[in-house]
């Protein structure tokens, strides 16, 4: 199978902690991303949408530079839109998690709704009433929810609300203790989860587990991977470090067993931050790894000619 991409940059940290995930887009052109996606499968660059860098937001606390997450998110899904009703997958490179929000509105908008494997450290189910420190990429989930206490413009970005329901969900990878706020909330609404462990144990397992329940909910479905997903000291890469996570082959497996599903409708890589980059090498390294999973199953071929 031939995977035909189009490569949309949100290079923003408007939902962000602190500026440094905007720059990420570029990072990952310059360590090869796209040409080495090209050795496997088809992709075109279509660019960046408008570029925006964090600051501080005294006159939303709660929110920070929620305009400006909006106009991303609605700018991204206008680009997805459009890849989407030429029979493209977008491949979305952030940007903060926020930008997923246009990821998921884009194929609304196309008469797609698409269910959601979110791939992240946690699940983004924050709100302004809940989250103190006021940064919407804690909230992204949330908001494709419509949780009450979620801001109605955000939540409204795809023309309908909710954009999603829980049951068009699956929360993937993460490490949350018993009794946490978000970890209580994915129970309460009843959302898919395959906790970390799982993946330890299985990954191939633990990511089919998560294709069958995407499959079952809806005819498409689209894949949030947040690199604070993975164990820090493995791959330094996040904007947030988590000490706990998974290794970057769990990560390729999972990405590489959902990719191959004929539902699979487009991937949002978001939260790298490249001042985090300990050296030159493990960003091209990543790009490699990520490259090979998102390759149509023929991750040999990517290998192989960058040799």
């Amino acid at each position: 199978m031939v995977l035909t991409w189009d490569v949309i940059g949100a290079p923003s940290s408007a939902g962000a902690h602190t500026p440094g995930v905007e720059r990420a887009p570029a990072a990952l052109r310059e360590a090869g991303l796209v040409e080495l996606l090209r050795r496997a499968a088809e992709a075109a660059d279509v660019g960046d949408v408008r570029p925006f860098r964090w600051r501080p937001d005294p006159a939303r606390p709660n929110g920070q530079n929620a305009g400006e997450v909006l106009r991303v998110a609605t700018d991204v899904a206008q680009r997805v839109e459009a890849s989407v009703r030429r029979g493209r997958k977008p491949l979305l490179l952030g940007g903060d998690c926020t930008v997923t929000m246009g990821l998921v509105a884009g194929h609304e908008r196309a008469g797609l709704p698409v269910a959601l494997v979110y791939v992240d450290g946690g699940p983004d189910l924050y709100t302004p009433l809940t989250r103190a420190n006021g940064n919407l990429d804690a909230m992204g989930l949330a908001h494709l929810l419509g949780l009450p206490g979620t801001l109605p413009d955000l939540a409204a970005v795809g023309g309908v609300v909710p954009l999603l329901t829980p049951e068009r969900v699956v929360v993937y990878g993460d490490s949350l203790p018993p009794g946490d706020h978000e970890y209580d909330l994915v129970a309460e609404l009843g959302i898919d989860y395959v906790p970390a462990s799982e993946v330890h144990a299985d990954p191939t397992a633990a990511a089919s587990r998560a294709r069958a329940a995407a499959e079952a909910a809806a005819s498409a479905f689209v894949v949030h991977f947040d690199v604070d997903v993975l164990n820090f000291v493995d791959a330094p890469l996040a904007d947030v470090p988590e000490p706990a996570g998974l290794t970057l082959d769990e990560a390729s497996t999972t990405l590489a067993t959902l990719v191959a599903s004929p539902r699979f409708a487009g991937l949002s890589v978001t939260e790298i931050n490249p001042d985090h980059l300990p050296d030159t090498e493990l960003l091209p390294r990543f790009a490699r790894i990520l490259a090979g999973a998102l390759s149509g199953g023929d991750r040999r071929a990517v290998r192989s000619r960058e040799q």
